[in-house]
């Protein structure tokens, strides 16, 4: 084929394992172009919390704790078994450090350690009680200037007002906005950053969590000179003498043939808002709604497999979240992820149409969901139903309803949430049993007195009492459900992201159906197979693991392997079977 233009590196995909795999490539001196189909960056990224777990990360350091990799691989074990290829686990182990490393000597790239945050599946050998997931460092946007405004934004729903980024750490201060000064303070200086910022911006350039992640990676890439053509769809790839040489791209109504002289990295974000791979590849009752970002269709995974790549599917698919679900003011659909806000508070329990509990609420929201399935299988449990009393909706709030919300009229009118004066009268209006109901209220108020949940064992493990609230005895995550009226939420299961992928190899290559790498292909994030098996084994898994096959891929491309001191950034040195590349500098 004529080639209209030539890159060494094309990547497919600006959420965080495609920008971390420009930016990587584009280090290695190489040609760099990023293709985006949407007008922003970020994707599902810039909606998420931004972490990025990654075990045995030189930032444990400070907290003098040692080993952690060993520990790392014996919970990822431990927790995958034979679900999941053991060597994507021990690259990902191996190298995720040295990727952390290296974006943040080179790039502007910034993480800051969690001590406290829990890995999620505490009853597994060597899960981490903290500091092996990160959080992005705080960006001011207005350093992008115009490029700002190809920032990806959050929900609206994640947003104090709808409009003011926040952190959880914020949320949680911001709750006793009329009782303490210093939560009145913050929240004075948050509204009066955010009046600033919309002087010359459509929002506030205040960015936390996965915008600040994305909008830092946009400005390194903007520093390195590497080019995104926005609004690009690719159309085929080129497979000659069976490797992939280039792509073909349509934009702005024009079709590009582009070489891809090094290879193509793919980093769409699997398929979680595409209905019709839902259908495909998720189990039944079938997701109608996702919070992932609207481009995350599947297309680069489509793009493989009509060329001959397999995809590896597994446990159910998915990584989880229960959602709620309502009608935005312009009409449109807001999907609110249940994350730690209100599950593991005390005073809230699911329940199915049987009126029983069926999990332990305040588990991880991917565990959550697994539970509503599992229970699905023998009574209705889809939506499931998050009830509480009075007290508790006023102090933790209940999905779109914050704490010390005063007038509930548009949330009752549309009914997204459900009150009623008895218990019986509740299981009515939301269509469970109210003997159920009622007899699972009781028993679970002994709980809340004895403070040890015998069905479920909610409060247990660190994981829960970490969202839990610590000034409640004697289980931070049990509290009694009696004071009238009564309230219901009904939750869904969500796709935040998809563990089906392509089938890769540790360097991430794609392979073809027979189990052979397909020369010049890559993928990584949500279009390669889960590393994880499909386990969600800490905050921040998906995306430390999608820039760490970003970084793995474009080395690979590139000509380079890891450096001889996995504990350095480099230079790294020049794979002895490579192109001659040289070294990075």
């Amino acid at each position: 084929m004529d080639f209209d233009e030539e890159f060494d590196v094309v990547v497919l995909g600006a959420g965080a394992g495609g920008m971390t795999a420009a930016l990587v490539a584009a280090q290695a001196g190489m040609r760099t172009l990023l293709v985006e189909k949407t007008t922003q960056v970020g994707g599902t990224t810039a909606r998420s919390g931004g972490a990025a777990w990654i075990p045995g990360n030189h930032q444990q350091d400070a907290l003098e704790r040692t080993g952690d990799a060993q520990a790392a691989r014996q919970y990822l074990d431990g927790l995958v078994g034979d679900r999941g290829g053991r060597a994507l686990r021990d690259a990902f182990i191996e190298h995720a450090p040295e990727m952390l490393r290296f974006l943040e000597e080179r790039t502007g790239v910034r993480f800051a350690i969690a001590p406290d945050e829990p890995d999620y599946r505490q009853e597994v050998a060597g899960a981490s009680l903290g500091g092996r997931a990160l959080r992005p460092e705080e960006f001011d946007g207005s350093a992008l200037c115009a490029d700002f405004e190809r920032v990806a934004p959050p929900l609206p729903e994640l947003m104090v007002f709808g409009k003011i980024m926040v952190t959880r750490a914020e949320v949680a201060r911001l709750i006793d906005f009329g009782s303490s000064t210093a939560a009145f303070g913050l929240a004075v200086r948050l509204f009066a950053r955010y009046l600033r910022d919309r002087l010359h911006f459509s929002r506030g350039t205040r960015l936390v969590l996965g915008n600040a992640l994305v909008a830092r990676a946009l400005q390194s890439l903007r520093a390195a000179g590497v080019p995104i053509w926005f609004d690009a769809r690719t159309d085929h790839l080129v497979l000659e003498g069976g490797r992939v040489t280039g792509l073909v791209i349509a934009r702005a109504g024009v079709r590009r043939r582009v070489r891809a002289v090094r290879g193509i990295v793919l980093a769409g974000g699997g398929f979680p808002a595409s209905a019709a791979l839902r259908r495909r590849f998720l189990p039944p009752p079938i997701p109608v709604y996702t919070a992932a970002h609207e481009g995350a269709t599947g297309d680069t995974l489509l793009l493989a497999e009509e060329i001959g790549a397999a995809i590896v599917t597994g446990r159910d698919n998915a990584f989880w979240f229960p959602s709620s679900v309502a009608e935005r003011r312009d009409g449109t659909t807001a999907v609110f992820p249940h994350i730690v806000l209100d599950r593991a508070k005390p005073g809230l329990i699911a329940v199915n149409s049987a009126g029983r509990r069926f999990v332990d609420e305040a588990a991880s929201y991917h565990e959550f969901v697994r539970a509503m399935y599992r229970s699905n299988a023998e009574i209705p449990s889809i939506p499931a139903m998050l009830v509480c009393d009075k007290r508790f909706l006023w102090k933790y709030g209940l999905g779109l309803v914050h704490p010390h919300t005063r007038r509930l009229g548009r949330f009752l009118e549309h009914s997204y949430l459900r009150r009623a004066d008895t218990l019986e009268d509740l299981a009515q209006r939301i269509d469970v049993a109210a003997d159920g109901l009622r007899e699972t209220v009781t028993r679970f108020n002994a709980f809340a007195r004895s403070g040890i949940d015998e069905d479920f064992h909610k409060g247990e493990n660190a994981f829960d009492r970490k969202h839990g609230d610590a000034a409640h005895v004697p289980n931070p995550c049990l509290g009694p459900i009696l004071t009238p009226p009564f309230y219901a939420v009904a939750v869904y299961p969500t796709p935040l992201a998809t563990s089906a992928g392509l089938r890769v190899n540790p360097n991430a290559q794609v392979r073809d159906r027979a189990g052979r790498p397909i020369p010049g292909l890559y993928a990584c994030g949500g279009d390669m197979e889960s590393p994880m098996g499909g386990e969600y084994p800490g905050p921040g898994a998906q995306i430390g693991a999608a820039m760490t096959f970003g970084y793995l891929a474009a080395l690979h491309a590139a000509g380079f392997v890891p450096p001889a001191d996995k504990h350095a950034a480099g230079p790294l040195r020049e794979d002895v079977a490579g192109s001659g590349a040289g070294t990075v500098t």
